[in-house]
């Protein structure tokens, strides 16, 4: 790929796993520096964790490599439900689902309750691990107009129809209205920010004003008169602001050097189709951080919802359905512990043939390559 577009600055790039974006100024690295510090702090029951939760900090699952905060430790976590009758999804809610937590603060304070981790029902029939993803630089991702989301599903529609993508049209809450989802492994949030609040509740259990409602333990609402902190935990969203600030502020993972294999391998990349979905530029709109203005990123991801078949995790989840995930960014892939949404995959040629649905042709190109042109669109990957 070319360093620069026509009309545009280069391209962005990281210097080291964890680093602030280039170009910050000060009052942007202090923030920065300040939402680190949140992320990595643990949070107690007096803070309002639980009564159940996954982990006790953003941190515990977001590190690596390297040690660099904002990364992925491979952690895997599960959702569940069943398929109705009538084929339709049911998230088990009222036993918990579709997301299991899987720790409990165990006895209260005051004695009075005993808050365990949630179990599997027995009833659930769809189970799926996700792992938790890389965080870096997602600020870019969060700054590009949802018009640019949109105009790649157009042109996938005329000139690739049989892979088009879906653009998950979800509710940002803070703003009132529909956008176009962006994070997570299905889509669900739009902004860094609702990304963030969701986390909060859902893998702390730290409740905050446009995430209000505790999770019920197992789906049993009744036993939440126990719960030792029933108000609203970060009540003025203060704790939601400072991650999604140490995410914005988060540069994007650095390049490896290129050699001419791996030249021929993006070429190649190219050639049998991985680049229609895994799309390498975007372009982020106007911004007031001079360092997100109209700046050039290569992500490889069209942010976009597809049908991966078999390689779908059952789930449905706002806008997406069972079979669909969002295209995965694969920059910083060469810092993964594993790969696919479930960590299924040892290596990446692993998740290449693992490639299913509007996958499934891509796939079966790499399948048909010589030994040469595999190695070389894997060194390619290895520059990721």
């Amino acid at each position: 790929m070319p360093d620069r577009a026509p009309g545009s600055e280069l391209v962005v790039s990281g210097s080291a796993f964890g680093d602030a974006l280039a170009d910050l100024g000060a009052a942007d690295l202090a923030a920065f520096a300040e939402g680190r510090s949140h992320f990595m702090d643990e949070e107690g029951v007096a803070d309002g964790l639980g009564p159940v939760f996954n982990e006790a900090s953003c941190v515990a699952c977001h590190i690596g490599p390297h040690s660099a905060v904002g990364g992925s430790t491979g952690r895997l976590e599960t959702r569940f439900g069943k398929v109705n009758p009538d084929g339709t999804f049911n998230p088990l809610a009222d036993e918990g689902g579709s997301l299991l937590q899987d720790h409990g603060i165990g006895l209260t304070p005051d004695g009075r309750w005993t808050f365990g981790a949630e179990e599997l029902p027995n009833d659930a029939a769809v189970i799926a691990k996700r792992r938790t993803t890389p965080l870096f630089g997602l600020g870019l991702v969060d700054a590009v107009p949802d018009a640019e989301i949109r105009a790649i599903a157009a042109v996938q529609r005329i000139f690739a129809p049989a892979i088009a993508g879906k653009v998950a049209v979800v509710t940002d809450l803070a703003a009132g209205k529909q956008a176009v989802g962006k994070f997570g492994w299905k889509n669900g949030n739009p902004t860094l920010f609702q990304f963030s609040g969701d986390a909060y509740l859902n893998e702390m259990g730290i409740t905050s004003p446009f995430f209000p409602d505790e999770n019920c333990p197992q789906g049993d609402c009744a036993s939440l008169q126990y719960n030792p902190r029933p108000d609203l935990n970060d009540a003025t969203g203060e704790d939601v602001q400072f991650f999604a600030d140490f995410m914005t502020f988060l540069g994007p993972p650095p390049r490896g050097p290129t050699t001419f294999t791996s030249l021929r391998g993006e070429l190649i990349f190219a050639v049998i189709g991985c680049g229609q979905c895994h799309v390498p530029t975007l372009v982020t709109g106007e911004h007031p951080v001079p360092a997100l203005n109209k700046k050039v990123f290569q992500p490889f991801s069209d942010f976009l919802l597809h049908d991966m078949g078999a390689l779908g995790d059952g789930i449905a989840q706002g806008a997406a359905g069972p079979r669909e995930m969002r295209t995965a960014p694969l920059w910083g892939l060469s810092g993964n512990p594993a790969f696919l949404h479930d960590g299924s995959a040892v290596t990446p040629e692993d998740a290449i043939l693992a490639h299913d649905g509007q996958g499934g042709r891509a796939r079966d190109r790499f399948a048909g390559l010589d030994a040469s042109e595999k190695a070389a669109l894997l060194a390619f990957l290895d520059t990721l």
